[in-house]
């Protein structure tokens, strides 16, 4: 299994940027994908973007696309979130996610960080 620990998460205000760091541990070669999700209050959680682990190609939600950017460093074993022009509804905790044995299946997740942007 992989272990995730994430960093990053703080305060903002509107049209300001974060960015949101994913260290793994542990079986790291094993992965194929990983991802960054979020749970608003009251809400469930959502996925947010992704990023193969070998070739790097990466997906995002509509409503991130244009503001945020997913990025890996191999060697690190880190995953990046680069969260730009943010806005009041980005406010969640922002969970990494590690896909392992099949592609469409997050098995190990990380303690998730806060993000709050204020208005």
């Amino acid at each position: 299994q992989v272990q995730l620990v994430e960093s990053g998460g703080g305060l903002v205000q509107a049209g300001g940027s974060l960015r949101l760091s994913c260290a793994a541990s542990g079986r790291t070669f094993s992965t194929l994908r990983m991802a960054w999700f979020r749970q608003a209050p009251g809400k469930e959680r959502e996925f947010v973007a992704r990023i193969t682990w070998s070739g790097g190609s990466t997906y995002y939600t509509d409503s991130v696309k244009g503001r945020f950017t997913i990025s890996r460093d191999v060697a690190k074993n880190t995953v990046s979130l680069q969260m730009n022009s943010l806005k009041p509804e980005d406010t969640a905790v922002y969970y990494c996610a590690a896909a392992t044995i099949r592609a469409t299946l997050y098995d190990s997740w990380g303690q998730g960080t806060q993000v709050t942007v204020s208005s």
